[in-house]
């Protein structure tokens, strides 16, 4: 039987006892900022305080100790979708100022035949925005609910087409109820199975899924974990048969979901909705932003 020569036995030792040591190397040194996955950017959802100027809101997030804003480009938005060309620029511009970016644009955008579709998602991607949230798709429950994805599934094919054209990816929120698509996530998993994470996207919302899942939530975000864009982060009781919203840290929403979270190592931005507050004042609400931005703080802390 032929023999190896006696260099490339050499050569084979040298190399294990070479990768070897560079492993213990790797053990033994202490862990950098630079081997730690960047942190998730942290934005608020400007719903409720949307009133105020661009300056003013760049000035009042950046105080508050956010990395930008989940900004309201939409139906009854701070910028409606007609006014998007013109308008998005002087607010991304605000932003800047404060070091603040648009990480998530909420916007009115889930079908290519929409009116102001592709200028509004085209200003969007000129600006660097990477992601906008489609409005969510509805459930007709006097019809078969498997006959409607089949129907939306070449709506969705043709807006791939356009965020792949364009460069952004659409972020599809689970909203809890019966009637919202994307309800139990697995909806979202036939309609986005097909398309990469750059063309569509999940954003995670741990409150709703929790009010449709109850323990199981686990369950949900196991099977939105291939496509998540985006997480969203609110809190919610029961009040009877109705979930009301509360301050984050005083519900239902279990802190270990951010354990969950940085086990999958997502990279991506998260929300933070405050809507348990729809009729207070701008100062109230932004308050409440505040206190639960600690909250949030926290709970990624302790993950």
């Amino acid at each position: 039987m032929p023999t190896r020569p006696l260099t490339y036995e050499l050569s084979r030792r040298t190399f294990l006892a070479g990768t070897a040591g560079v492993a213990a190397l790797a053990l033994a040194r202490p862990a950098t900022a630079a081997d730690s996955p960047p942190a998730n950017k942290v934005c608020a959802f400007v719903k409720f305080v949307q009133t105020l100027s661009y300056d003013e809101l760049a000035e009042q997030i950046a105080e508050a100790g956010f990395d930008g804003i989940e900004a309201t480009i939409r139906d009854k938005g701070q910028i409606l979708p007609e006014q998007a060309a013109d308008e998005l620029p002087k607010l991304v511009e605000a932003l800047k100022k404060h070091n603040l970016e648009i990480n998530v644009m909420a916007s009115s955008v889930n079908s290519v035949d929409q009116p102001h579709t592709e200028s509004v998602l085209q200003t969007a991607a000129s600006l660097g925005i990477k992601r906008y949230r489609m409005e969510y798709y509805r459930y007709d429950l006097k019809r078969p609910v498997a006959e409607q994805l089949v129907e939306l599934q070449p709506i969705v094919k043709d807006l791939a087409a356009m965020n792949r054209e364009l460069g952004i990816t659409g972020v599809y929120q689970n909203h809890s109820g019966a009637y919202a698509v994307g309800a139990t996530i697995w909806d979202l998993h036939e309609l986005f199975r097909d398309y990469s994470t750059e063309e569509f996207g999940i954003a995670f919302d741990i409150r709703h899924a929790t009010v449709e899942a109850g323990l199981s939530w686990p369950v949900l975000f196991n099977v939105a974990t291939p496509y998540l864009g985006a997480v969203y982060v609110k809190d919610f009781v029961w009040e009877g048969q109705k979930p009301e919203n509360v301050p984050l840290g005083q519900g239902r929403v279990a802190k270990g979901f951010f354990t969950q979270l940085k086990n999958v190592n997502f990279t991506g931005p998260i929300s933070l909705h405050v809507e348990y507050l729809p009729k207070g004042s701008v100062a109230e609400n932004l308050a409440a932003m505040k206190e639960d931005l600690v909250t949030l703080k926290s709970w990624l802390k302790e993950a």
